[in-house]
């Protein structure tokens, strides 16, 4: 991040600016309208969630689509106590409910028990699929003015603590821990929208187009300014080293619960 006062506030400015680029004749569409709005929640209240709330924000992720129907996701569910009991610790920021999101490759291989040996094409299908299923709790859950966030890594939550995860749920080969969707009313939502790309970068017609640098260097500004202006304690780049430090053990846990000889996979599953 650059120490440059000028350049941090010019930063600050375009994060304060950003907003959703809607179509004028499509502004005040209220599904459009949902979308845009959600932000993610790191501050909750002490307010229960009600159960037929949160069985609805489940039953979107039950019916959500996914590929040839084969539903390839798991999903643990928690209250606060039942958390604390399991984990040893508090849920995340303190929210009331949460749902651990498992792309279930030991699902498909029931379902289709002679799929040859493809784990990575296995382990890509079955995480589109959580991916999607989250997604649908998440939007779910904002419709019905409950808030979350999506964690892979904040208090051993999610694909880098796939190793911790196995020990403490039993998790067979096959189940890999993705993503836990944290849920609760807001204490203090976020209004600004973190720096995203503009569409230009993103898509394309034809050929790739690779990423811009000034482009990308731009997005890690705004980055930075966002993390100097919220956080005290750390930055932007302590959180990429931070990601970066579990690199080596996150691999290895993966590796373990999705690779290995294909004798021994048929065997586990």
């Amino acid at each position: 991040m650059s120490a440059n006062p000028l350049s941090f506030l010019s930063a600050l400015g375009r994060i304060l600016k950003g907003k959703p680029q809607v179509p004028k004749s499509l502004a005040g569409n209220p599904t459009l309208s949902l979308l845009m709005a959600r932000r993610s929640v790191r501050k909750f209240q002490k307010r229960r969630i009600p159960d037929d709330v949160f069985a609805a924000i489940l039953e979107a992720a039950r019916v959500a689509p996914c590929t040839v129907n084969l539903q390839t996701w798991t999903f643990g569910v928690y209250d606060q106590s039942q958390w604390k009991k399991t984990f040893g610790s508090p849920m995340p920021f303190l929210g009331d409910r949460a749902v651990i999101l498992f792309a279930d490759m030991a699902r498909s291989r029931a379902a289709i028990p002679n799929f040859p040996y493809k784990p990575l094409c296995e382990l890509t299908l079955a995480t589109v699929n959580v991916g999607i299923a989250a997604y649908a709790m998440n939007i779910a859950a904002e419709a019905l003015g409950v808030s979350s966030v999506m964690l892979s890594e904040t208090g051993k939550t999610g694909f880098y603590d796939a190793r911790y995860l196995k020990e403490k749920l039993g998790l067979p080969h096959g189940v890999l821990p993705i993503t836990t969707l944290v849920l609760g009313y807001s204490a203090s939502t976020p209004k600004t929208m973190p720096p995203k790309y503009p569409l230009s970068e993103l898509a394309f017609t034809g050929r790739y187009k690779k990423p811009d640098a000034k482009a990308v260097k731009r997005w890690y500004d705004e980055m930075s300014a966002g993390y100097r202006a919220t956080y005290v304690t750390h930055s932007f780049k302590d959180k990429l080293n931070q990601y970066l430090g579990k690199a080596d053990e996150a691999e290895a846990g993966l590796q373990a619960l999705v690779l290995g000889k294909k004798e021994e996979f048929r065997k586990k599953i």
